[in-house]
């Protein structure tokens, strides 16, 4: 029994402390206002990028698991705790961006992108690429 407490209060622990962290690194200001207005956007750029055969298998499983993650309705932090229920989704989704889109051509990645030219250059500025 107390090894379950012990366990119980160390993924609590764990927990909080991804609270924290989400919290510090949590887009500021305008960004966070910018990548919610995108998400659609970013959803089918996600969805076009997986299915394509050119970008690398990694590439591909990363949006593939980032697509699940994204569909399941629970998160590893619920979306009803304000800014950070939403910001562990755009967090995770800007950083497995992240690393596509640096594995991919900047052609392709303007290829399957279904916004306007503004919205790609605000999707690179927040992916920092």
């Amino acid at each position: 029994m107390d090894v379950l407490v012990g366990v119980a209060l160390g993924l609590l622990g764990l927990w909080l402390l991804l609270l924290v962290g989400l919290l510090l690194v949590r887009p500021k200001g305008k960004a966070l206002a910018q990548a919610v207005r995108l998400l659609p956007d970013v959803l089918r750029l996600v969805t076009r990028l997986a299915r394509d055969p050119r970008l690398p298998r990694s590439a591909r499983v990363r949006l593939w698991l980032l697509l699940t993650y994204l569909a399941l309705p629970f998160d590893l932090v619920p979306d009803f705790i304000p800014v950070l229920g939403y910001a562990d989704d755009a967090i995770l989704a800007s950083w497995v961006l992240r690393s596509v889109i640096r594995a991919v051509e900047p052609d392709v990645i303007a290829e399957h992108w279904p916004g306007t030219p503004e919205g790609l250059s605000v999707v690179r500025r927040l992916t920092r690429t």
